[in-house]
Formats: structure tokens, C-alpha cells, sequence
């Protein structure tokens, strides 16, 4: 499965909210700098996560994004979903019924097995990621992570 630049940059900067003490804001421009990536590309795919309630943003000088909920409460799966949606990345389109070789109408009654399989590796990806917290990343980070991200990000 290919996911877009842009699932690696929220899933990042939602890693980075939660490295920081409960309700510290961080400005699109701030992660734009913290990351070297487009701020106003970036802004769009914040903003979907505020829309699945992953983040909440704050307007002003001193607002920005912060966690909407306890990093323990948030999955990779809904940061991933937000942004990119939840359809499944493949999709049959019957090929085996089509060209020189295609299968008699009654030979393809039954799902086609790619079909089957390809949806249950999306399965269990879905899964995987369902059953990652934003904590469970924070802990497997290097212990030193969360207190350079707080002092590059929130100044402190």
C-alpha cells in the first residue's frame, strides 16, 4: 500500500502534539518549519483533522493545532483515515469475464479470490493501525525525543 507525502506529515506532527505537555498549540507555520514542508499544502491536511476530531485548532497569535483528545484515545488509524479516507486500495473490476480469456458467467459466481484477499490484507492493516495509540508511539520513541520536541516546538 503507496500512502501520500502528506499521511507521513500529519501522522508526524500528530507524534509531535502528543510529546507535548496537554493543550500546547503548534501553528501550521511552526511545523512547516520544524519539518521543512509546504505550509499551506500542510494547513489543508491539519484542517482534515480537525474535521475527525483528531485535533482541534485555536485561531489567533497564540493559537494553533493540539490534540483534541488524550494521545491514548487517538489511533494511527484515524490520523490515516482523516486524511486519506477508509476506502480499501483495491478494487476489482471483473477482469477474468473480460478479453480472450475471460471465464464463463458461471465460473465467476464467487468473489474473485484476489478480490478476497486483497480485502483482508486491507483488513488487517486497518487492525494494525486501530491498535497503535498515539501514546504507544510516543513510548517506543528515543527517550530524548519528547523533550527536543518540546523545546523546538513549544519553546520550552
Amino acid at each position: 500500500m503507496k500512502l501520500p507525502l502528506s499521511t507521513e506529515w500529519v501522522l508526524h506532527c500528530a507524534t509531535a502534539l502528543a510529546q507535548l505537555e496537554p493543550h500546547t498549540a503548534v501553528s501550521t507555520a511552526q511545523f512547516a518549519e520544524h519539518y521543512d514542508i509546504p505550509a499551506p499544502y500542510l494547513a489543508k491536511q491539519l484542517k482534515a483533522l480537525v474535521k475527525a476530531g483528531v485535533l482541534s485548532a485555536a485561531p489567533g497569535p497564540r493559537g494553533g493545532f493540539r490534540l483534541a483528545r488524550a494521545p491514548e484515545a487517538i489511533t494511527l488509524l484515524e490520523i490515516v483515515e482523516a486524511v486519506d479516507g477508509s476506502a480499501a486500495p483495491y478494487e476489482c473490476h471483473e477482469i477474468r469475464q473480460r478479453g480472450r480469456g475471460a471465464l464463463a458467467p458461471e465460473e465467476c459466481r464467487r468473489t474473485c479470490v484476489l478480490a478476497v484477499r486483497m480485502a483482508e490484507a486491507h483488513d488487517a492493516w486497518r487492525r494494525s493501525l486501530a491498535a497503535v495509540s498515539l501514546a504507544d508511539v510516543v513510548a517506543d520513541i528515543p527517550p530524548d525525543a519528547p523533550a527536543r520536541t518540546r523545546a523546538l516546538l513549544a519553546g520550552s
